[in-house]
């Protein structure tokens, strides 16, 4: 009787906290295409908000084109840094290794607004102020800690045993690096790039002061400039339907991707 009563509060309680956690999501696809004042869709359910969002300034489809540019990139970049110090910190030994790996931890201790301005300055001297590529340049430098530190404990729960049977058959360390141990690493990879997809695909700071051309704004810039386009007045509708936009992606990707994501956390939490 315990054990039935225990599954059952379980299942309750799981049940309660998924209805609270998707009730916000459920209320906007709701409010995105119910009739309100003030919007684009005053008589019936229809799609009229969509319609507004679409058309607004330079087009829905530049927004989406530039906020999966950002964060493809920025995906890209991060996989690509934090795979090579991973591996370093995992299998190399060097002169200040773990001082060098706790200051790479210790940005996320910076506060993300203080260091825009600096950024923002040195992107000028680079060319790269008011571009796509510099803004993921930016992003990326804040997964990094992160995705270094869950690399470098994927690589660790590596047995050894496996990169020296292939050296002792002729593999190089990037041999080794690129056709065994990725595979072997493949939950922290996907753990890291979607981490970082979302981060970058849901950014609004760092994009609202680092691009200042319309026509190169992410789709959270958009959205805020949407919200307000009349009069100071705010189009809920408008901003409804491009919060299901944003987050249409995000749910697709961690719905297809959440065992591996899980695993890698796991993984992770054991190796610590």
């Amino acid at each position: 009787m315990s054990q039935k009563l225990w599954t059952t509060s379980y299942y309750a309680l799981a049940g309660g906290l998924t209805v609270l956690f998707l009730f916000p999501l459920i209320w906007t696809g709701y409010a995105s295409v119910a009739p309100a004042g003030a919007t684009n869709q005053q008589d019936g359910f229809g799609f009229g908000n969509y319609a507004s969002l679409l058309d607004y300034d330079a087009g829905l489809g530049r927004y989406l084109w530039n906020s999966t540019y950002v964060s493809v990139l920025t995906v890209a970049f991060t996989l690509a840094l934090s795979i090579a110090g991973g591996y370093a910190f995992a299998r190399f030994s060097f002169r200040g290794k773990d001082t060098l790996f706790l200051l790479t931890l210790a940005i996320l201790m910076v506060p993300y607004s203080t260091l825009l301005i600096p950024l923002y300055s040195m992107l000028g001297d680079l060319g790269l102020r008011n571009t796509l590529t510099g803004l993921a340049l930016v992003l990326t430098l804040y997964q990094l800690p992160f995705a270094v530190f869950m690399m470098r404990i994927s690589f660790e729960a590596v047995p050894k045993e496996i990169e020296e049977s292939a050296m002792c058959d002729g593999a190089g360390t990037f041999g080794v690096l690129t056709r065994i141990m990725l595979f072997a690493v493949w939950p922290g990879l996907i753990t890291v790039g979607l981490f970082s997809f979302l981060a970058a695909w849901n950014d609004f700071i760092a994009p609202l002061i680092l691009v200042s051309e319309a026509d190169k704004a992410v789709l959270p810039v958009a959205i805020a400039n949407l919200r307000q386009q009349s009069m100071g007045a705010v189009d809920f509708g408008a901003t409804q339907a491009g919060v299901v936009v944003m987050a249409l992606p995000c749910l697709v990707l961690f719905a297809l991707l959440q065992r591996h994501y899980v695993r890698g956390f796991m993984s992770g939490a054991v190796k610590g």
